[in-house]
């Protein structure tokens, strides 16, 4: 099996894994309790917190523990209060709580994107209005991998008096982030993506701006997000993230080299595609549209040669239709069906690039 769909989910490192096991076997005391059994997971936490905001530039009490990056941007959409602006590109866990947003009448506008998948600056700035409290605009999409200028998007926020936040799923453990240098609100990641496991992530809360909770009950995280700790998956999450940053410029340029080796052999095959996204992407996302063909027909061929890849969002892969990204940045019909992402990580190999290479071809051309 080759894996090749890591903007889905990413292998767990092992000594994320190792981390995490003597949390589940034997120091399992709930971290909330007084008694010295609990000392262990009191002491976990407080490190993985401090490790995690180094990772990302913030200080320890700005971060917060979630079950991963669909609750983080939830809970930023729904607890702030007044109207939103988004962009078409988002994420189904921003767009459909904005759209929750508008069945109790709050205003929520959405940005256009140019055909490389970056919004459009001027329509942000012209559509944000006394009402609005809130700009919501992900740090890289899951599908074309576009990463979107941060910075600028929150200096046009705040010079209006707006918050924002960045769904930074697809981003966190791959591209440097400080988040006082980029002075966003708010950071939504997500473990998973950065081989920690899956259920857990975090909230980055800018310090002074206060937030709603987002489940109410007992008093941890500071009473904005009640229930026991999993101290086992933050352990892991915090070896995880640190791991990836330590080695972010050399895991981007491996990666990039594969990138680079899967387009040209494709050239050299003299096969017609359309590469999707803009020149400054997340690396390895490779989101390539093939025309009068079916990607969802490919995904399933080159299942059968036991290579994992995508078909747009894999939070949607019920959905065959044409995803909402590959329609707002305009691809053409005849290509916008035959479109599949391949998303490649730090654990793939040339030998598996020639392999997909190879079998891809060979497909296409029957």
């Amino acid at each position: 099996m080759i894996y090749a769909d890591n903007a889905a989910t990413t292998q767990l490192d092992i000594d994320a894994f190792e981390a995490m096991c003597s949390f589940l076997c034997e120091n399992y005391g709930n971290a909330s309790q007084p008694y010295s059994f609990a000392v262990a997971g009191k002491k976990a936490l407080k490190e993985a917190r401090r490790r995690i905001a180094c990772c990302i530039g913030a200080e320890p009490e700005e971060i917060f523990f979630t079950s991963g990056g669909t609750e983080s941007n939830n809970w930023v959409i729904k607890a702030m209060p007044g109207d939103v602006i988004t962009s078409v590109i988002e994420h189904h866990s921003v767009l459909n709580p904005c759209s929750s947003l508008k069945k109790q009448k709050r205003k929520v506008e959405y940005v256009p994107v140019s055909r490389e998948g970056e919004i459009n600056l001027d329509f942000l700035e012209s559509h944000i209005t006394n009402s609005t409290r809130l700009v919501s605009i992900m740090y890289a999409n899951n599908e074309i991998g576009t990463i979107q200028p941060v910075k600028k998007i929150a200096e046009i926020a705040h010079a209006h008096g707006c918050l924002y936040h960045t769904d930074a799923v697809q981003a966190v453990g791959h591209v440097n982030i400080d988040v006082h240098e980029l002075d966003v609100d708010f950071l939504s990641a997500s473990a998973h993506k950065f081989n920690g496991p899956k259920g857990i992530g975090f909230l980055y809360i800018r310090k002074g701006i206060n937030l709603e909770p987002y489940l109410e009950g007992g008093s941890q995280e500071r009473g904005l997000r009640a229930g026991t700790e999993n101290v086992a998956y933050i352990v892991a999450m915090a070896v995880a993230l640190e791991k990836n940053c330590k080695l972010i410029s050399e895991n981007a340029a491996y990666i990039k080299g594969l990138e680079r080796m899967l387009i040209d052999r494709l050239k050299e095959a003299e096969i017609i595609f359309l590469r999707n996204g803009s020149e400054n992407r997340i690396p390895g996302n490779v989101s390539l549209s093939f025309p009068d063909i079916e990607g969802e027909m490919l995904l399933h061929r080159m299942d059968l040669q036991g290579i994992c890849i995508s078909t747009g969002s894999a939070c949607d892969s019920v959905n065959t239709e044409v995803s909402h990204v590959i329609k707002a940045i305009g691809i053409p019909s005849k290509y916008a069906i035959g479109t599949i992402r391949l998303s490649l990580g730090k654990n793939n190999t040339k030998e598996e690039i020639d392999n997909i290479s190879s079998i891809l071809i060979r497909i296409l051309k029957q």
